[in-house]
């Protein structure tokens, strides 16, 4: 079937890039999925997360903030305004984040961003705390 080309860089660092065989992302427009050999595609990113699942089958999760993602022959592009692999958040401070966003309220463009960028962070974090606890029980 073929595989996907895969970076996903935020504005101050490289978070992963490597094949792939399937990637998910959420465009302003709604989720869009990709497979090997899709039309070529450019669209705007929104605060969620972003799921890559690898040529081995592994899936990795990232939360991005902003930014762009581009398809063109196989080569996918997910160019971040900030993002974070799921192992790379902590539940705990990704809670009391939120807590602390929707303490200040939604009152804002803002402050709305604020709640929405903690909720994803903590929904990844969450994904890949339940993802370790499954294969833990194994």
């Amino acid at each position: 079937m073929g595989e996907l080309n895969v970076s996903l860089v935020a504005v101050d660092r490289k978070i992963w890039s490597g094949t792939a065989s399937m990637v998910v992302a959420k465009t302003l427009e709604g989720e869009i999925g990709i497979l090997p050999r899709h039309e070529p595609v450019l669209a705007l990113l929104a605060n969620s997360p972003v799921r890559i699942t690898t040529s081995d089958g592994s899936v990795i999760q990232a939360a991005v903030h902003g930014g762009f993602f581009a398809v063109d022959s196989d080569n996918v592009s997910i160019l971040a305004e900030s993002a974070e692999l799921s192992g790379e958040i902590d539940v705990d401070r990704a809670r009391l984040a939120l807590e602390r966003a929707k303490a200040a309220g939604a009152d804002t463009p803002d402050e709305m961003a604020a709640i929405e960028r903690a909720e994803v962070r903590l929904k990844v974090a969450l994904a890949d705390q339940h993802k370790q606890h499954a294969a833990g029980s194994r």
